[in-house]
């Protein structure tokens, strides 16, 4: 089954060298996955394609507008159904591994991206099957969270990837484990050195090495993580 995934935004030129490019171009012309990007201008009312406003109860900034998303969000949803709308959004859960595996199975999914201040929570309200945030801080919209969900995701559709690109060996699919370190020629350069254990050719130890060298990462960035978590952001 093709995957199709489509996305709203208020700036969809941000989508069109990403989906141009490198493993997002390649699944499309595989026709492993659809990938439609709908301008939110396309759906306001007035001439003027307004699909911005002042917020209720004052505040600096501009919030979007419901009318257009309602208006494209039920369009789509008349032509078909979506295992997941998804909205990108500094409020939602972090996305992670686990979740990417989850989406990579679904057939249909719908990213609603918001940008300026933000967008009229009554869209969320009425929508949102899931909301996914890339971390804690802002950004000018949802639409780079965007692309890394679309990345994360579409990767992981069978057939996508070639035999030495898998994604079954990568950081985090075997629950928060990292990987060990690559190397490849020369095996010096500028007097840095290959760990002489990968040239060795014994499998057996190499396996030990790796194997090391994921648990030491993976514990260094687990308490890397802990550490700033604790940490103030104003």
């Amino acid at each position: 089954m093709k995957m199709r995934i489509d996305i709203i935004s208020a700036v969809p030129d941000i989508f069109t060298s990403p989906l141009s490019s490198s493993i997002l171009k390649r699944a499309q012309d595989k026709g492993k996955v659809e990938i439609y990007v709908h301008n939110l201008r396309d759906y306001a009312f007035n001439k003027h394609r307004q699909i911005d406003d002042k917020p209720f109860g004052g505040g600096p900034g501009m919030v979007l507008k419901p009318e257009p998303f309602f208006e494209c969000i039920e369009k789509l949803l008349s032509e078909r159904s979506y295992d997941h709308i998804i909205f990108t959004t500094p409020k939602g859960r972090i996305f992670n591994q686990k979740q990417a595996n989850r989406l990579s199975l679904a057939g249909n999914i719908l990213f609603v991206t918001g940008h300026y201040k933000e967008m009229d929570d009554r869209v969320r309200e009425k929508f949102a099957t899931d909301e996914l945030s890339i971390g804690n801080f802002v950004l000018t919209g949802g639409e780079l969270p965007a692309l890394v969900f679309l990345d994360a995701v579409v990767r992981l559709i069978p057939g996508v990837l070639n035999d030495s690109e898998s994604a079954l060996d990568d950081s985090f699919q075997d629950g928060e484990k990292i990987e060990a370190p690559y190397y490849t020629r020369p095996a010096e350069y500028r007097g840095l050195k290959v760990p002489e254990v990968l040239l060795s050719g014994n499998e057996k130890e190499i396996k030990k090495w790796k194997e090391q060298q994921s648990i030491a990462l993976t514990e260094k960035w687990r308490n890397y993580n802990n550490k700033i978590s604790g940490v103030n952001n104003d």
